[in-house]
C-alpha cells in the first residue's frame, strides 16, 4: 500500500510540475465588486451524501476527520490528505462545497478531481479543479485543466481569479462530464465549456474515473517553480468538505449501475438524469452569457493563448 501511494503521489507531482503555469499578475479580485449573473442552481437537484458511504481515505489518514456530510483534510508538516470515491464512474454530476485554508498558503494545493490513474498510468484521464494557494503575491486562484489517454505534453489549463474570498465561507465546486461535454463551474456559475466535438474530441476523457478531494504540498510546481514554499509556520492548513453530491454512471467490475448512457434504455430522458438531461446536455443562455461574464472579467491564463509554450497550438485552440 505504501508503494502504491507513493506511486501514485509521483504520478499527481509529475502531471502537475508539467503543467502549472503560475500567475505574474499581482491583481486581487477579493478588493473588487463584482454583480455575479443569475443562474440555475444545478447543485440544488441532487441530494448529499454521507462521506463515509461514498469515499474512502486514499492518503494522510491521520489527517482526515470525517463526521457525516463534513470532512477536514489536513496538510502539516507530516502528510496531505486525500479522499477518493468508493466507485468510479463513466460520465456524471461531482459537486462538493469547499472552504479553503485561511492565511498565508503559498504552495498549498486543495484538489477536485476526476482521474483514472491507478487503473491506467501510462493512458490516464483527468479532469481538474486545482485551487492554489494565497502568496504574498496573488490571491487564491482557480486552475482547471483536462487531458486523456496519459496526453502529457499537452497541457489544457485555464486560470481564474475568484471573485469572492474562499476561506470565509463554503463555495460549490461542480464537474459536470458525460458524452456531449465537461462544463467547470464555482458556485453554479460555468466557467469553463470543454465539448466533446470537433477537434476537441481527440483530447476528451474515455474511460471511468474516480473522484479524489486532496490537499497537498504543491511548492514544486505551484509557486512560481518553487519560489515561495509551503511555510509551515502558518500551519495547519484545514481544507473543509461538505455536501458532497454524486450522480452518475457507476462502474463496479466491467459492469454499470445507476443513471447515465451506460443504462439508458428507451430514449427518452429526464431534465433530472445527470448524464443526458437538456439541463447537463447543453448550457442554458443564462449559463452561456454568465460563463462569458466569468471568462472576461475573471480568467487569466489559457493554454490556447500561450504562443511562447507552444509554437504548434493544440489542433482545438
Amino acid at each position: 500500500m505504501a508503494s502504491l501511494k507513493n506511486y501514485n503521489m509521483k504520478i499527481l507531482l509529475e502531471t502537475a510540475v508539467m503543467f502549472c503555469l503560475c500567475s505574474f499578475s499581482l491583481v486581487s479580485s477579493h478588493s473588487r465588486k463584482f454583480t455575479t449573473p443569475n443562474v440555475t442552481r444545478l447543485t440544488d437537484q441532487f441530494s448529499r451524501i454521507a462521506i463515509e458511504s461514498g469515499f474512502s481515505k486514499r492518503f494522510g489518514d491521520h489527517n482526515i476527520i470525517v463526521n457525516g456530510s463534513l470532512a477536514k483534510l489536513t496538510l502539516d508538516k507530516s502528510s496531505g490528505a486525500g479522499l477518493v470515491t468508493k466507485n468510479t464512474y463513466h460520465y456524471g454530476f461531482f459537486s462538493a462545497r469547499l472552504k479553503l485554508p485561511a492565511g498565508f498558503a503559498s504552495g498549498v494545493v486543495v484538489a477536485f478531481y476526476l482521474s483514472n490513474a491507478e487503473s491506467y498510468p501510462k493512458n490516464h484521464d483527468e479532469i481538474d479543479i486545482e485551487l492554489l494557494g494565497r502568496s504574498r503575491r496573488d490571491d487564491w486562484s482557480i486552475q482547471t485543466n483536462v487531458y486523456a489517454n496519459g496526453s502529457l505534453k499537452t497541457g489544457r489549463e485555464e486560470k481564474f481569479y475568484y471573485w469572492f474570498d474562499p476561506t470565509q465561507a463554503f463555495h460549490d465546486y461542480t464537474l459536470i462530464w458525460n458524452s456531449h461535454h465537461i462544463v467547470f463551474l464555482v458556485d453554479n456559475i460555468p466557467v469553463r465549456q470543454f465539448p466533446n466535438r470537433g477537434a476537441f474530441t481527440s483530447a476528451y476523457p474515455s474511460k471511468p474515473m474516480s473522484l479524489y478531494v486532496t490537499v497537498w504540498d504543491g511548492s514544486e510546481w505551484a509557486t512560481h517553480g518553487g519560489k515561495y514554499p509551503v511555510n509551515y509556520k502558518y500551519g495547519p492548513f484545514v481544507a473543509s468538505i461538505a455536501d458532497v453530491k454524486l450522480s452518475g454512471c457507476s462502474v463496479k467490475n466491467g459492469s454499470s449501475t445507476g443513471p447515465g448512457p451506460c443504462t439508458k434504455s428507451g430514449g427518452s430522458v429526464s431534465s433530472l438524469d445527470p448524464v443526458d438531461g437538456q439541463d447537463f446536455a447543453t448550457l442554458s443562455k443564462n449559463q452561456i452569457a454568465a460563463m462569458d461574464w466569468a471568462r472576461r472579467k475573471l480568467m487569466f491564463y489559457s493554454y490556447c493563448n500561450d504562443k511562447s509554450r507552444y509554437k504548434v497550438m493544440p489542433a482545438e485552440c
